[in-house]
């Protein structure tokens, strides 16, 4: 199935993970996708991957966090490709792990600003050209402890919470120009992460390293559910929807058909009347 044939995507953080489970799966799509990450090693790897698998990509070595460096970026996919129509926001790092009192305070701020300005700026590198072109999808991860509590993790935790508000926010500003952003939460599937968390042991906390003991073991959520989820978002099937939040374990497929009320799919608090 080639559906986005012709589509440039560009997909940070797709040197790993999910980050590159969705570069693959977008280049066998059709797509001409964009492959920025931090590490040559890693998009050497995936590019080739892609390419013998007989997709089209390119790397960028880019830092989310440098403004700068992601203009550069989309400069050079402009470019190459003629223009970004998907951004992918999938770069992010977990930050330390264990009691907040004990959280080293530099870690802490660059899970931040990796995790949450390294989404704004990668949102201000596209959207230009996309307000330009009066179309544009862009897609964020989310991540655990985006809806809930999650201690232990709390840098990770509130970037990712305040990434979701970030896309709701955003969507809004942009809607006129028919453009779509939208946050995915891809459910829990094993990653390098996941490593993190075994290796943190008991600062990690019971249940998130129970968790990670059974991501090791099943794998999780497979790349086949997460990509469709994300296809269907960078879609034209999906451009009536924007500004939600939509887990992979949603039935998200009746939204392909239907309206999307407004109070639903929201990072939202529910008001108790006295």
């Amino acid at each position: 199935m080639r559906s986005l044939k012709d589509k440039v995507v560009l997909i940070t953080g797709a040197g790993r993970g999910i980050g590159k489970r969705l570069a693959l799966g977008f280049a066998a799509h059709g797509a001409r996708v964009g492959l920025l990450a931090r590490s040559k090693p890693e998009l050497d790897l995936v590019n080739l991957e892609i390419e013998h698998a007989g997709g089209v990509a390119m790397r960028i070595r880019a830092d989310v966090r440098d403004l700068e460096q992601m203009t550069a970026a989309v400069e050079r996919v402009k470019t190459h490709f003629g223009g970004v129509h998907v951004l992918i926001c999938a770069a992010a790092i977990q930050g330390p792990i264990g009691p907040f009192l004990e959280n080293p305070v530099k870690q802490w701020t660059e899970t931040v600003e990796t995790n949450l300005i390294g989404v704004m700026n990668s949102c201000r590198a596209v959207l230009p050209r996309m307000i330009e072109w009066r179309s544009g999808k862009i897609i964020v991860l989310s991540g655990g402890g985006a809806t809930k509590p999650r201690p232990f993790f709390s840098a990770y935790a509130a970037s990712k919470a305040a990434v979701v508000r970030f896309t709701e926010t955003l969507a809004e500003e942009v809607r006129d120009h028919n453009i779509q952003v939208n946050a995915m939460s891809p459910g829990g599937t094993y990653t390098h992460m996941t490593d993190e968390i075994l290796r943190a042991g008991d600062s990690a906390g019971w249940k998130d390293h129970d968790d990670a003991v059974k991501l090791r073991l099943t794998g999780g959520v497979g790349p086949e559910q997460q990509l469709a989820l994300a296809v269907f978002l960078a879609s034209e099937k999906s451009n009536h929807i924007s500004g939600k939040l939509i887990h992979i374990g949603d039935n998200w497929k009746k939204l392909e058909s239907s309206g999307v009320e407004p109070d639903l799919f929201t990072l939202r608090r529910l008001l108790v009347k006295s």
